[in-house]
């Protein structure tokens, strides 16, 4: 199993950002992936014509389903699409075959602006995401997806570093984010996030038998690629990074060839 992970895709920003979104969701049709995890920000300024912007671009995956999808801050913004991103509860499951994926809604209220752009996370939410893990099948792949950073980071731009110096909170990381890490370890694979444009990763329990690799995706329409994992047998084995060509040619089987990714 191929697992595509991409995120911020910010859609409406710019002609350019949209340009880039349209190369992707090309680029992920003709990667072989079997998930798309798009884990948040997927508009801009949380309008409804972005969303249907990024439904228009991406609807070979989704009438596949092949796109899991969580919403971010920006997508709370104005018309507030959060709701038609992933609607009902804040905590869900979305099952493949070999793979368990647990989406959490890691937005709130506040979101309506960009200054109070961190995320949301209570007891009821660990509550949720702990029974969501409880039902993981044996041999699964077990992955949590949400949009915001669990522990800290650095600061991606200069903007962060303002905010930081301000005391905002729309870079800090969730609340709660070492409680969920101590309640996931060792029952979860993966732990997809967004938000903070610069991707990084980062490995808990590497020596153990089950570690957990936190991947963040950065923006990828910024970037220019995106970060395809793969699965055997309910583990994480090889992993690579696929460019987006700008000319719109996407060679991915030469790529995932060179790369062993299979």
């Amino acid at each position: 199993m191929l697992i595509a992970h991409v995120s911020d895709l910010h859609i409406g920003r710019d002609a350019k950002t949209d340009r880039a979104n349209r190369l992707l969701a090309t680029a992920l049709e003709d990667s072989g992936v079997a998930i798309v995890a798009v884990t948040g920000d997927v508009t801009h300024r949380g309008r409804h014509a972005e969303l249907d912007r990024f439904e228009e671009f991406f609807r070979r995956l989704i009438a596949q389903g092949r796109v899991v999808v969580v919403p971010g801050n920006h997508d709370r913004l104005n018309d507030g699409v959060a709701d038609r991103i992933m609607p009902g509860e804040r905590v869900a499951i979305a099952s493949r075959p070999g793979l368990h994926l647990v989406r959490f809604d890691s937005t709130g209220p506040h979101n309506r602006r960009l200054i109070t752009g961190h995320g949301l996370m209570t007891h009821a939410d660990l509550s949720a995401v702990d029974s969501a893990l409880g039902s993981a099948p044996e041999g699964a792949l077990t992955v949590l997806a949400l949009h915001h950073h669990v522990h800290p980071l650095p600061p991606d731009e200069l903007s962060e570093m303002l905010s930081n110096l301000l005391g905002w909170p729309n870079c800090a990381e969730l609340l709660l984010g070492n409680e969920l890490l101590e309640q996931i370890r060792g029952r979860c694979d993966l732990l997809l996030h967004g938000h903070r444009h610069v991707p990084s990763e980062m490995v808990i329990g590497e020596a153990s038998d089950r570690p957990l690799r936190i991947l963040n995706a950065g923006s990828t329409p910024e970037l220019g690629r995106f970060r395809v994992l793969s699965s055997r047998a309910g583990r994480i084995g090889a992993e690579s990074w696929v460019e987006l060509d700008g000319d719109g040619s996407m060679p991915f089987a030469g790529v995932l060839a060179g790369r062993a990714i299979a």
